[in-house]
């Protein structure tokens, strides 16, 4: 102290940076093990092969999360034989490499390959802040409605790529937290299905949906309850409709040059 030393012959600032190098690696642990709570274990990409779990410095402890407004829990990770749901993919590889394309087999809206890929969400609705469902027929919310300056679909008919006609809007699917119209309910005659809104171009005498043919309509996935529909059905929508930009004719298998 009678020279002014507060820390004596203590390097304080090598000791501040060897903690800081040994909390960026404990960090760093920390968070491999986090992000894999989802996605892992991983399968060979040749053979299809479920790769182990991992060791204790890869792979997180199992935990419990409680969901909002009383729809049960969910834990992860869960060890790759336990509580697995497997999804059915209906497609043969094109080449004997790893990372080889798929090509649908069948029926390619089944195939679940490509733009037709789906994830296996929760089967309830999305919710909105006040935990009702989020997605709801547009009669279901007396305060959103079709903007006076736009085209209210509703009415007009639907083309698909092949410019047949498809059906009839009959109804708006509506988004109640962000006002916007997620999809559209089409009546094809046969059956009423939801067409993804961000895959149409409505015009003032038709709607345009170029994703899929008209015939393909008909087969379309829609949600079990007539009311809302949950989040695996909404992956299941999208990735119908998705199968079509490559799959639903020949001419958009291949490049164009």
């Amino acid at each position: 102290m009678r020279h002014g030393n507060i820390v004596g012959t203590i390097d304080a600032a090598q000791l501040a940076l060897i903690a800081f190098v040994l909390f960026f690696i404990c960090l760093i642990f920390w968070l491999r093990r986090e992000d894999r709570r989802e996605g892992y274990p991983l399968e060979d990409a040749l053979t299809g092969r479920v790769d182990s779990d991992g060791g204790p410095l890869s792979t997180a402890s199992a935990k419990t999360f409680f969901l909002p407004f009383g729809m049960g829990t969910v834990t992860v990770p869960l060890p790759a034989s336990e509580n697995r749901e497997p999804v059915e993919i209906k497609a043969e590889r094109r080449e004997h490499f790893g990372g080889a394309p798929y090509s649908p087999v069948g029926d390619v809206f089944a195939a679940g390959v490509g733009p037709g890929a789906y994830a296996q969400r929760a089967r309830f609705p999305d919710r909105d802040a006040h935990g009702n469902p989020r997605i709801v027929p547009i009669g279901s919310v007396p305060q959103i409605s079709v903007a006076s300056a736009s085209i209210d679909p509703r009415g007009l008919a639907v083309y698909g790529a092949d410019g047949a006609r498809a059906g009839t809007v009959v109804d708006l699917w509506v988004d109640r937290a962000e006002h916007m119209i997620r999809y559209l309910a089409v009546d094809t005659g046969a059956r009423i299905v939801l067409a993804p809104m961000a895959m149409a171009v409505v015009r003032r005498h038709a709607v345009i949906i170029s994703a899929i043919n008209a015939a393909d309509f008909a087969t379309a996935p829609f949600p079990e309850n007539p009311g809302e529909i949950t989040r695996y059905e909404e992956e299941r929508v999208v990735a119908y409709f998705g199968t079509g930009y490559l799959y639903a004719n020949a001419d958009r298998l291949e490049p164009l040059l």
